[in-house]
């Protein structure tokens, strides 16, 4: 029996959109951030902000004026996302400063940071392969690699970059009192989930100041972590445009999960449950009122885009939410759809092995994405894998 499929109305709206030449989207962009000069969102209080119900579109305006679907558009709406993203959870993400230099000591890429008379120092551990290079590079949070397996990025020759984030913040921050405050102290609502990717930043800003000294191809890095260092890997990569591609091991709720579907499942991470330390007390608000956030994190991950994106979820830990992380990523995978690159978003959702333990039946999708995106080899990168057949994620999309 032929199996029919029918496309969802928006997808059938988007279908011309999605012939776009995938050779002109751009893999990775050399600034931080591209929508300097975008104009700013509107910030309304939380009395003024409407009640959605469900997951808020991506493509529409913030003030609701105009929807456009387009790559260059696409720039502007997503500065406007990030704003709101900074403004309303987790602080916001100080720009590069002026004062910053580099250094390789042995095995150790050193930098200092200097803002208002402070400076901070980073230590990042560092393992090159054997030859010349440049060497695309993973970043790795806690461990060279995260929790990923080391091998599959060894025997690729991919270089290690290893971040210490407790060299920026603590994991459970004692507000104003963070190495970071110590240059920024008059931002102490900043929260460790915007506080992390700017040293992230800073480490790729090490970088690209060491090239000469360094062989690591700056046009191709990845960043990944787990858990906690999950959803860190996912802000990095959602504000940082010269990361190539990010990999999200069980992010979980304030990660890819989406608040408003976290609401409606069990004993899961939700927005009024999650660690504030890692986002700014003023979050706090929206705890019994998530369908007033005008943001939701089907959103966050979409600030990737077109950039590539992996996320893997394990729905043996309730708490990781990962049915709200299924319908996020279907939502999300519409943004990378209609830019016409809709296989550099994957996500792979499975369940029977320890948190943070990538099982072997998932190291072929991991191992694709390191081959197309890190060493620009042919792979096949449509992954979409879960267990949730039965659930309507559609019924999330008012758009």
């Amino acid at each position: 029996m032929t199996k029919k499929y029918i496309l969802p109305v928006w997808l059938i709206c988007l279908l011309p959109l999605l012939s776009l030449p995938a050779q002109s989207v751009p893999l990775v962009y050399d600034s931080e951030f591209t929508g300097a000069d975008c104009p700013e969102p509107r910030m309304p209080g939380i009395e003024e902000l409407p009640a959605v119900s469900t997951l808020p579109d991506p493509f529409a305006s913030s003030d609701g004026s105009s929807r456009d679907t387009s790559l260059a558009a696409w720039r502007c709406r997503r500065a406007e996302i990030l704003a709101e993203i900074q403004h309303y959870e987790v602080g916001q993400k100080p720009p590069r400063p002026d004062s910053i230099t580099a250094r390789v000591d042995g095995d150790t890429l050193r930098i200092a940071v200097t803002e208002n008379g402070a400076t901070l120092e980073l230590a990042a551990g560092l393992t090159l392969p054997e030859g010349e290079g440049p060497f695309p590079a993973v970043i790795g949070i806690g461990f060279s690699t995260g929790t990923l397996p080391q091998e599959l990025f060894e025997e690729r020759g991919i270089a290690q970059v290893t971040f210490n984030f407790r060299q920026v913040m603590a994991h459970a921050q004692t507000r104003g009192e963070e190495p970071i405050n110590a240059l920024y102290p008059d931002q102490i609502d900043m929260g460790a989930y915007t506080a992390w990717p700017w040293g992230i930043s800073r480490l790729i800003d090490g970088l690209e100041l060491v090239q000469d000294a360094l062989p690591i191809d700056l046009s191709r890095l990845a960043v990944t972590g787990c858990s906690f260092g999950g959803k860190m890997a996912l802000f990095a990569g959602a504000f940082d445009e010269r990361i190539a591609l990010t990999i999200a091991q069980e992010p979980g709720g304030g990660g890819g999960a989406a608040w408003r579907v976290s609401e409606t499942l069990g004993e899961v991470e939700t927005l009024g449950r999650t660690d504030y330390r890692w986002f700014k007390e003023e979050m706090r608000q929206f705890a019994d009122q998530v369908d007033k956030l005008p943001f939701d994190h089907h959103e966050l991950m979409a600030l990737v885009a077109p950039r590539a994106l992996l996320v893997f979820g394990n729905t043996d830990y309730e708490w990781l939410a990962d049915e709200a992380l299924y319908v996020s990523a279907q939502a999300a995978h519409g943004v990378w759809q209609t830019l016409g690159v809709g296989d550099r978003f994957g996500f792979s959702i499975n369940g029977g092995h320890g948190h943070c333990q990538l099982p072997e039946e998932q190291w072929p999708e991991l191992a694709a994405y390191l081959d197309r995106f890190l060493l620009g080899k042919d792979a096949d990168t449509e992954v979409s894998i879960h267990p949730f057949a039965d659930t309507d994620y559609e019924k999330w999309y008012g758009w």
